[in-house]
């Protein structure tokens, strides 16, 4: 077995070693099983041991058969604990799906099996993926790789941090208002969210169905570029499935990320004049090295993203989540006297705080009385995000600003103020609103801890954000930046 495991490497470079012969499929997966069983993160709730290596196997057997087993054959992955997967649990990170095993799998999970992917287990996330730092787990918080005393971000925390922690190369994630990207930042990786549409969501247990999306992260702008090829596609089980055909897409694993030599990228004023942090002074020189342009452009309406969020996702969690009733599936309290007793101790007892709270916000922002003057309003008001991004986007190709407001913040910082760890998300929010692509990838380190830029790019424009930040980790490591990893 190669040593070279022990080391942080790509979904291209562990392709390359499989074909050469250097191991197997089943030794690799061997080897993350093994860093997963010694993990210090608390980042997987769930490890198919039996599951990975007969997959493993299965794969080694095509591949000495010179069977096309696909673009991902034998690469070790973990999925977020939110889709479900087949005789495996999913809990979705909450006490009410806490011995749940779904009958099927979603539709990202089955796509990524089809592309010769190894599924080793579940990570770990924030409650129904409702927060930013994942300490809002029924399996208790998850640690940052590059220091335990902080957060890894969520609510794909569990995700970045075993791709972080070395645990995995590639882990699947979900970012309705910046889940994958605050993480990916705060752990110094590359998340993509794609284009609300561009990856089914049949099988990823709903937050806000208007605004969930599942996307890949990663090492490296190439290694998501190859995940989302697996993941992407029309799927005729979601109503919200977008139906498209884009060559670059199709082409990514034989000829890689299209390259575009000289894009118009937006500087968001709104934006940087909320982040007081220099690290992205450096990533706009250097893309100007790479022979693209810096124009400044305006957002005006990013400054009331995070209140319109909130009413809006907690109106549909309220909606999605009344399915949890301790009657068709999911926890049920003991010895119940009636039918509203039955409903009002599951819910009390399966739900964590967190989701208590956006469930009663949204509930009461859909109240009769309270609907125009709060989800009408919020609804409006994602109308006027989402003209703002398009009349950026009739001015330049991508836009650039920061995707955190700085690095992790310490565990038990902000979890008694609700509004300050919201504030987290106010540079990923306004993207998620108007259904937008974005990607987060390493640009720098402050105090020891990694801090992301974010490229947004128009829709179903990923092409261009993939482009623009592989040229930029060609030219800079700050994405091979590794924790130290115990032996």
């Amino acid at each position: 077995m190669t040593s070279e495991l022990g080391t942080k490497l790509t979904i291209q470079t562990l392709r390359e070693g499989l074909a050469a012969g250097q191991y197997s499929a089943v030794e690799l997966a061997e080897h993350y099983l093994q860093c997963i069983e010694h993990e210090s993160y608390n980042a997987v709730i769930t490890t198919d041991r039996e599951g990975a290596l007969k997959a493993a196997s299965a794969a080694d057997q095509d591949r000495a058969s010179g069977a096309n087993c696909g673009p991902l054959c034998g690469i070790p992955i973990l999925h977020k604990d939110i889709f479900l997967t087949a005789g495996l649990r999913t809990s979705a990170g909450s006490k009410m799906l806490e011995n749940f095993i779904a009958p099927y799998s979603a539709t990202v999970v089955e796509k990524l099996a089809a592309a010769g992917a190894i599924t080793l287990g579940k990570a770990n996330m924030d409650e129904f993926a409702m927060g930013s730092s994942n300490e809002n787990s029924y399996f208790a918080d998850v640690a940052n790789p590059w220091h335990p005393d902080y957060v890894p971000g969520g609510s794909s925390g569990g995700s970045a941090a075993a791709v972080a922690g070395l645990l995995a190369p590639a882990a699947t994630g979900t970012d309705t208002g910046g889940s994958i990207r605050q993480p990916a930042s705060f752990c110094g990786i590359t998340g993509l969210k794609p284009t609300y549409g561009r990856i089914s969501r049949y099988g990823m247990i709903a937050f806000a169905s208007s605004l969930d999306q599942a996307g890949p992260m990663t090492h490296s702008a190439e290694d998501a570029a190859l995940m989302l090829h697996a993941m992407a596609g029309f799927d005729p089980r979601d109503s919200t499935s977008a139906e498209r055909s884009d060559e670059w897409l199709a082409q990514i694993p034989e000829q890689g990320i299209p390259r575009y030599e000289k894009l118009n990228i937006g500087l968001p004023q709104e934006f940087f004049h909320a982040y007081s942090g220099s690290e992205l002074e450096a990533v706009k020189q250097q893309l100007q090295a790479l022979g693209h342009t810096l124009t400044d452009v305006s957002l005006p309406h990013s400054d009331v993203a995070i209140a319109a969020y909130y009413v809006i996702a907690g109106a549909e969690a309220s909606t999605n989540l009344s399915r949890y009733d301790g009657v068709r599936f999911g926890h049920r309290c003991a010895d119940p006297v009636d039918l509203t007793d039955l409903y009002n101790r599951s819910r009390s007892e399966g739900f964590g705080a967190e989701v208590k709270r956006r469930i009663l916000t949204g509930t009461y922002a859909l109240s009769v009385g309270y609907y125009d003057a709060y989800y009408l309003k919020a609804q409006k008001i994602r109308r006027l995000i989402a003209d703002d991004f398009n009349a950026a986007f009739s001015k330049v190709d991508v836009l650039l600003t920061p995707t955190t407001p700085g690095p992790a913040f310490k565990r038990g910082e902000l979890s008694a103020d609700p509004v300050a760890m919201y504030q987290q998300d106010k540079f990923t929010v306004p993207v998620s609103l108007a259904g937008l692509p974005a990607l987060s990838m390493p640009c720098g380190q402050r105090n020891g801890l990694p801090i992301g830029a974010q490229l947004i790019g128009p829709a179903f424009g990923e092409d261009l954000i993939l482009s623009l930040a592989a040229q930029y980790q060609r030219a800079t490591d700050w994405h091979q930046q590794s924790v130290a990893v115990e032996a």
